[in-house]
């Protein structure tokens, strides 16, 4: 139950960075393009990126902090970090054809979905 306090307190915390950063991004810069989603996911994936390497090569970050800054922050701020992440980790472990079949995986299908339930909606309505 504790770790799911700290996802949830955590995911507040991101969901709500992203926000400030989408509002902030459509104020300050052009809106010919997604600005705020791209911020997110690249400061999501670096920091996910520092964080794990952290916790694996020294050993000092709790599983509870882990938590806390992975699923809860940056889960709530992007799941794009999660998804690079396990990707990258595929990769360095030699999986090269998995990690490669997880982005296609990933991208196609989720933009087919999107695609499918906008589709489903706008004739249903």
């Amino acid at each position: 139950m504790n770790k799911i306090l700290l996802a949830g307190c955590g995911g507040f915390i991101g969901a709500s960075a992203r926000y400030i950063i989408s509002i902030a991004s459509t104020k300050l810069l052009p809106s010919n393009f997604p600005y705020g989603t791209f911020i997110v996911n690249v400061i999501g994936c670096f920091l996910i990126g520092v964080i794990m390497e952290m916790s694996y090569r020294y050993g000092n970050i709790s599983d509870n902090m882990k938590v806390f800054l992975t699923t809860g922050i940056l889960g709530g701020l992007t799941t794009f970090s999660t998804f690079s992440n396990e990707t990258v980790e595929l990769f360095l472990k030699g999986k090269t054809i998995t990690s490669i079949l997880n982005v296609l995986l990933n991208v196609i299908l989720c933009l087919v979905g999107v695609y499918i339930g906008k589709m489903i909606i706008s004739k249903t309505l």
